[in-house]
């Protein structure tokens, strides 16, 4: 294995839609040699071809995710790879598997952050402009807020260590996870825990 594969690395940071993840990824990379591969980077252009959610876009969601933590695996990329992830369906976990192989093949890192804040929280930052103009599809303020609170209501997308049951835990289990409450705190702020407790990893803490 060369050099710039020994330096690969894959962290994973997931929550619900408006918990900050592409913004908290955005500070990541400011602050280190990762590289940012959030969910809208697939997202947008597929819902311009074809549509937001139509069959086309679905058949070809994870298979463009895959292709670019693949090559990010093979030239020893450090990725910050963002998404939203339904924590109790079984196929969504499976789907994490493969998002995951890759850089599990090559034996390379994966670390797994996850952020968690309240709903009244994301819905005041689903609106911020940084975002809407990083995700088009979600210019639309009023079917964006409903699809924010329909996610909150329909769907469990956080795990909870008290109950570590769903299938996203027999994942999350095999690798170092870090769950974090960033309701009061900045992108630089979870930025700073991250890394600290990611470079703790190297130490043995």
């Amino acid at each position: 294995m060369n050099s710039a594969q020994d330096a690969g690395e894959l962290m994973v940071v997931i929550g619900p839609p408006a918990v900050g993840k592409m913004t908290v990824g955005r500070a990541i990379c400011a602050a280190s040699d990762f590289r940012l591969f959030h969910n809208h980077h697939v997202i947008e252009p597929l819902a311009d071809v074809f549509g937001f959610a139509s069959p086309a876009f679905e058949a070809l969601k994870d298979d463009l995710r895959v292709r670019v933590i693949e090559a990010a695996a093979e030239h020893g990329v450090r990725l910050v790879f963002t998404f939203v992830w339904p924590v109790e369906d079984p196929d969504d976990a499976a789907t994490v598997r493969r998002y995951l192989t890759p850089y599990v093949d090559r034996g390379l890192r994966i670390t797994f952050v996850e952020l968690y804040a309240g709903l009244e929280t994301r819905l005041v930052r689903n609106v911020q402009p940084d975002r809407v103009a990083a995700k088009p599809t979600k210019a639309d303020l009023v079917w964006s807020d409903a699809h924010v609170r329909e996610s909150h209501a329909t769907q469990r997308l956080n795990t909870d260590p008290d109950d570590p049951t769903t299938p996203a835990d027999t994942v999350l289990r095999d690798f170092a996870h870090l769950r974090l409450d960033n309701t009061d705190l900045s992108p630089d702020q979870v930025a700073e825990q991250v890394l600290a407790w990611r470079a703790s990893l190297d130490d043995g803490n």
